[in-house]
């Protein structure tokens, strides 16, 4: 059976389709005969209790440029769709909280894909910190004295925004650096929320693999190189994009982190794995399933819509 599929995201015209995760989902709905809605989160309401947005009918082409068509906006009861994806860019502030609540209203009879509500609460810095013996050691706070000690004690660091994304605000100090108590006071600053720091791991210059799991399944992976100049891996940042198989080890954090991803109804989530050590769980829009199926591998898109048909026979 078709089914009425409406993608919360940020607006389809500033989307680069080449390495698009959304855009590849869109492709292989609108191939299985089922019909999409665009809107993005501005238009997300609630009236008494009813969702709504105001959602266009869209077609997509795979072809940078002109690449969609969309209708004219309708205001839509988001209760008569099948689907929703929730797919819209961190940041993952109160703005995004927000969507989650709205859309929590009318899941599971509309299923919202990831579960908005796990989504919520399972933020992608925090979330990983469930599973301390896959991760690398972690400082979640704002207290310059927990820095400092936690660099003695481990040299080499990462700090990043603790709901930041795409590599944005991401440094790496070594372990003599002068500008830690800078860094700090700025970070104090820009967000008011805690920030994470992390343990360097030097296997970041042999790269920071993508691994995509469906229904709590590896089903492929990328690494991605960091510039010489960078030490982040980000694609959209002078990343390199390779072909890449799971590891052993890989195997062993897939296997321990399944069940919980099954469990809060995360259909697809993708993990970043540096070396031996999974480093965050990223649930709200992962991407890198394109890049995979460019390299060979599997076409995560069908098996995306393969458990989502299940789920609404």
């Amino acid at each position: 059976m078709p089914l009425k599929i409406a993608i919360q995201m940020d607006h389809i015209a500033k989307t680069a389709i080449a390495g698009d995760t959304t855009f590849a989902l869109s492709l292989e709905a609108q191939r299985r005969g089922h019909s999409l809605y665009h809107y993005t989160p501005d238009r997300l309401s609630m009236l008494d209790g009813e969702v709504f947005a105001r959602v266009e009918e869209m077609m997509v082409r795979d072809e940078q440029g002109n690449h969609f068509t969309l209708g004219e906006p309708v205001r839509t009861d988001l209760s008569e769709m099948d689907v929703v994806l929730l797919r819209q860019d961190p940041p993952f502030d109160m703005n995004y909280i927000t969507t989650t609540h709205i859309l929590e209203r009318i899941h599971p009879k509309t299923l919202v894909v990831n579960d908005p509500a796990w989504v919520r609460n399972s933020p992608e810095k925090i979330f990983v910190t469930e599973f301390s013996g896959l991760m690398p050691e972690t400082l979640i706070t704002k207290d310059p004295r927990e820095v400092a000690a936690f660099r003695k004690a481990h040299g080499d660091i990462i700090i990043k925004p603790l709901y930041g994304n795409g590599g944005a605000g991401v440094f790496h100090l070594h372990e003599g650096d002068r500008n830690l108590a800078s860094l700090l006071e700025m970070f104090a600053q820009a967000f008011p929320e805690p920030f994470i720091v992390q343990r360097y791991l030097k296997d970041v210059r042999k790269g920071d693999k993508r691994i995509i799991l469906i229904d709590g399944e590896p089903v492929g992976a990328v690494n991605r190189v960091p510039a010489e100049t960078e030490s982040r891996s980000n694609m959209h940042i002078g990343g390199r994009a390779e072909k890449a198989e799971l590891t052993p080890r890989e195997r062993e954090i897939c296997a321990a982190i399944g069940p919980s991803l099954k469990e809060r109804g995360f259909i697809l989530v993708g993990i970043d794995v540096i070396g031996d050590w999974m480093t965050e769980i990223n649930v709200t829009s992962p991407t890198g399933i394109r890049e995979i199926k460019r390299f060979g591998g599997a076409d995560i898109a069908a098996l995306f819509w393969d458990v989502v048909e299940a789920k609404r026979p």
